[in-house]
């Protein structure tokens, strides 16, 4: 039986996933300049002309990932087997708290980005913490 906790937050970070990965593969620029800011989008997008390509390129594959993540967890929201939602819930939570120490290690020490790290450790702990109340909720 599928559980509908499990289908809901599946759905849920499908979407968020699918939605972010387009608007990275399609509106880099204009997403880094809503999120950052003129000044620091124009360095997050290269200072060469030979840096943008690359960086482009490495905006376009990462948004690609996402949006393939979306896609895999939009089917993965149909499996009806209760131990693989708790053993793929307990995944995405290790998946979750790697990023956290990632961004509070690494991420926060990127000039550029260093004012946003704080935000990003909260996004992904909101997005951990659901999959922990299905947990808890299961």
């Amino acid at each position: 039986m599928v559980s509908p906790g499990f289908f809901l937050i599946c759905m849920l970070h499908s979407l968020m996933a699918l939605s972010c990965g387009a608007l990275m593969m399609f509106y880099s620029n204009e997403i880094f300049v809503f999120s950052h800011g003129k000044e620091h989008a124009s360095k997050l997008m290269g200072s060469t002309p030979h840096d943008q390509p690359l960086i482009q390129t490495s905006d376009l594959f990462s948004g690609l990932l996402l949006f393939a993540i979306g896609f895999l967890l939009f089917m993965v929201a149909f499996v009806k087997d209760r131990e693989f939602h708790s053993f793929f819930t307990k995944g995405c939570v290790l998946l979750h708290v790697a990023m956290v120490i990632w961004r509070i290690y690494f991420g926060r020490k990127v000039e550029d980005l260093g004012r946003d790290w704080l935000r990003l450790v909260v996004g992904d702990i909101a997005l951990g913490v659901s999959w922990v109340f299905f947990l808890v909720y299961s």
